[in-house]
């Protein structure tokens, strides 16, 4: 099973390889843009394995965050 994590692009440059600085909450990194050349900085990206596969909207973003919110905060129960 693969898990694409939605992210929010801050910069990009365009060369031989399209990299972009793509955060994840607190965590930047430094990520693949080439499949995404529509992308623009303040869009989410979902990535997977240091690629940027589709560009989703904020809303789409925002509503995965919820989920894994949930979803640790579940986990933390699980632990108590």
């Amino acid at each position: 099973m693969c898990l694409g994590v939605p992210g929010k692009v801050l910069s990009f440059e365009d060369g031989d390889l399209r990299m972009g600085r793509v955060a994840f909450g607190q965590v930047v990194k430094e990520i693949s843009l080439a499949f995404v050349p529509e992308v623009k900085v303040g869009e989410y990206v979902v990535v997977h394995a240091g690629m940027a596969l589709e560009v989703i909207d904020e809303e789409a973003a925002q509503r995965v965050f919820q989920v894994l919110r949930e979803l640790d905060a579940a986990s933390m129960e699980g632990l108590g």
